[in-house]
């Protein structure tokens, strides 16, 4: 196959073997595995830079060694794995996603992109392809930014977006310093964090949504991500006995977090924000005693929105909501920190045309959508054209939830495509 090749042609197809994709999936599903106690069925807990996040870490590399490719470390501890092309001197072309999880999450979150890029690999060593350009396959550290507050975290900081110095000194909910763990784990790389642009990116991912299985599709060509705001809020007020101190006299920071939960669902149900989504997806109070008035409370806001005036403006709607909270209870204390902050990302419209045209090629048909998650492909956006393939999910998609599924030929089909892809961007000469 390899002496047939013509440079540049668009007609090339890759095929994959998607039992041995499957049993990758599934080994690197079992470390961090869980017994979820609300379904009954098997999670997976890695979440970044904990032990499971390492050995899950030390299992992929042992992987891409045995693949042949060159293995090194940033040093935020995001793996690449290099594969050589025929002109070493020319950008590579990139595919990666990321490993760690979320506490609840399945076995395809960011793994279906890493261990599927890692299959392309395999799959043009079984076909004895030598692409012109090199292939580079990458892990991104602390994607989910559950563990450390800050999402995209690795792939920020490789396109400039956030410092090094910036990631190092964010801590976790009990205190422990990202620079620290990254040390403790044995993943402090050598490599520096920020990336040479690659002459393509390409992710893919499970949807971790409804849109592909309700129309009937398996793959879907990403147009962009919608721009993400992320707050935490922690409220000040007073503790005082729940019996004896009179509602009047109370400043209670549990009845204004309660404010806020439904301040925002209201902004949602307003439509004047357009497609808003948001989220209070944590609350936490003090002292937490069933007697005791709160005295503080601490919860997150996620806001979601395609269009950017539309999240200006809701935004704008919090932050004056939350300047009025001290007038229903004067003495409340509102105080803001924030924790991530991104535009909508359009993806490159000539590497959403080369996903379809290598879908059409293998036999599926496609639908255009944009993205309700955010994704290292829309950091890498910054530096590289970029652009994302999604896969069908079962279950209305669900996801960061032990229910959440793509099968094994959804799976294959879109990594199908990504090797498609990436073998045609790697033949690819400079114009």
């Amino acid at each position: 196959m390899a002496d047939t090749l013509s440079v540049g042609s668009t007609s090339l197809t890759l095929s994959i073997d998607a039992d041995r994709l499957w049993s990758s999936l599934m080994e690197l599903a079992r470390i961090g595995a869980y017994e979820d106690a609300a379904t009954g069925l098997v999670g997976v807990n890695r979440q970044s830079l904990t032990d499971a996040d390492a050995e899950g870490r030390r299992s992929l590399i042992r992987w891409m060694r045995q693949a042949g490719l060159e293995v090194t470390v940033d040093e935020m501890g995001t793996i690449f794995g290099r594969r050589e092309g025929s002109d070493p001197e020319l950008a590579p072309v990139m595919a990666a996603s990321h490993i760690d999880s979320v506490a609840t999450a399945g076995a395809f979150d960011g793994c279906l992109g890493v261990l599927g890029a890692l299959e392309v690999v395999r799959s043009l060593n079984d076909a004895g392809i030598t692409t012109r350009r090199p292939l580079v396959i990458a892990a991104f550290t602390e994607e989910e930014g559950v563990r450390f507050g800050t999402d995209m975290l690795g792939s920020a900081v490789a396109a400039g977006r956030l410092t090094l110095e910036y990631a190092y000194d964010l801590t976790d909910a009990d205190g422990l310093r990202f620079g620290d763990e990254l040390v403790r784990i044995g993943f402090k790389g050598g490599r520096p964090a920020r990336l040479a642009p690659p002459h393509a990116y390409v992710e893919c991912h499970i949807e971790q949504g409804p849109v592909l299985a309700q129309q009937g599709y398996a793959i879907g060509v990403v147009t962009g991500v919608q721009a993400i705001s992320w707050q935490k809020i922690t409220l000040h007020g007073r503790s005082a006995h729940a019996g004896t101190t009179p509602t009047e006299l109370r400043i209670d920071a549990a009845l204004a977090a309660a404010q806020i939960v439904m301040h925002v669902r209201q902004m949602v149900d307003s439509g004047r924000y357009g497609r808003l989504r948001a989220t209070v997806g944590h609350i936490d109070t003090f002292p937490g005693l069933p007697s005791v008035v709160s005295e503080r409370a601490e919860l997150t806001v996620d806001l979601r929105n395609p269009d950017d005036g539309h999240m200006a403006a809701a935004e704008a709607d919090l932050a004056a909501f939350l300047a009025r909270l001290p007038e229903y209870q004067p003495g409340l204390c509102v105080q803001t920190d924030r924790m991530a902050q991104t535009d909508s990302v359009p993806f490159d419209h000539s590497l959403q045309d080369t996903i379809a045209a290598a879908a059409k090629d293998l036999g599926h048909a496609t639908t255009r959508l944009m993205s309700g998650a955010g994704h290292d492909a829309q950091e890498i956006a910054a530096i590289a054209p970029s652009a994302m393939i999604f896969v069908r999910g079962q279950f209305d998609g669900i996801s960061h939830n032990p229910r959440e599924y793509s099968t094994p030929e959804d799976c294959a089909a879109g990594i199908a495509v990504l090797g498609t892809t990436l073998l045609r961007l790697a033949m690819e000469v400079p114009t």
